[in-house]
């Protein structure tokens, strides 16, 4: 798997409440959005790669050998997590109502497997064509999924950071889970919302089309998503599948 990986603060925000982890010998890969008052929001994304990148030190990932024990695993790593980060926001005062969204990508055996609570996503680029593979747990989303407003709508409703699920909100946590095919030449990008909100999928594309090494790719992704006003802290993984990734036992 070729690897770049990128996070800046953006142009309006003091402080980067995003985080993200790469994990090059467990192929985990993974970004949180953190949200609350203060610091609280960059306590909870910090706080969520590190627990979930000591749950897999401490429990190697590729012990989980099919989908049925990996989602199981993955769930156990977030419940662990989640519990970490709910505890810390009732402790503390100063971090009351902290959370954090977080997408997770392991990829291993020729498969992609992924894991998401939020509005942070996961994308595949393959063959001239970007599709998003997660689903966002947003208010806005919501209405989309029930017909009550329009894409159009949607794109422009101001209510659409507005997340439904977040780790470290509630005692318990339900994320979606995700299994595809990897090809030779796939990308993944994993992504927090500062991305896609200012740069579209054409221009993603625009990038991705270029031959420019993966690390290339994030720093070109958050230069365009600052040229377009840098609104929200940016934080972007990108993930090349090679030839070994899919030929892999």
């Amino acid at each position: 798997m070729e690897v770049g990986f990128k996070s800046d603060k953006g142009l309006h925000r003091s402080n980067n409440e995003d985080a993200c982890f790469v994990l090059l010998p467990d192929k985990v890969y993974l970004v949180a959005d953190g949200v609350g008052g203060g610091n609280a929001g960059e306590i909870a994304s910090r706080t969520a790669v590190n627990e979930i990148a000591n749950y897999i030190v401490d429990n190697p990932i590729e012990q989980a050998t099919n989908k049925y024990a990996i989602v199981n695993y993955l769930q156990d790593c977030l419940d662990k997590t989640n519990e970490k980060i709910f505890a810390m926001a009732r402790k503390y005062e100063e971090n009351r109502g902290m959370a954090t969204t977080v997408a997770i990508l392991y990829a291993n055996h020729g498969k992609a497997y992924i894991a998401n609570i939020g509005d942070s996503r996961v994308y595949l680029y393959r063959e001239g064509k970007m599709v998003q593979l997660t689903e966002d747990h947003t208010y806005v989303n919501t209405l989309l999924k029930a017909g009550v407003i329009s894409e159009e709508q949607a794109a422009v409703d101001k209510r659409k950071n507005v997340i439904t699920k977040a780790l470290g909100a509630e005692d318990t946590v339900e994320p979606d889970f995700f299994q595809v095919d990897i090809a030779e030449g796939d990308i993944f990008i994993v992504c927090t919302d500062g991305l896609y909100n200012e740069v579209d999928n054409e221009m993603m594309i625009e990038i991705l089309e270029k031959d420019i090494s993966m690390s290339d790719v994030c720093a070109e992704m958050v230069s365009a998503a600052n040229s377009r006003g840098g609104h929200d802290n940016i934080t972007v993984i990108s993930l090349k599948v090679t030839e070994e990734d899919v030929n892999e036992q």
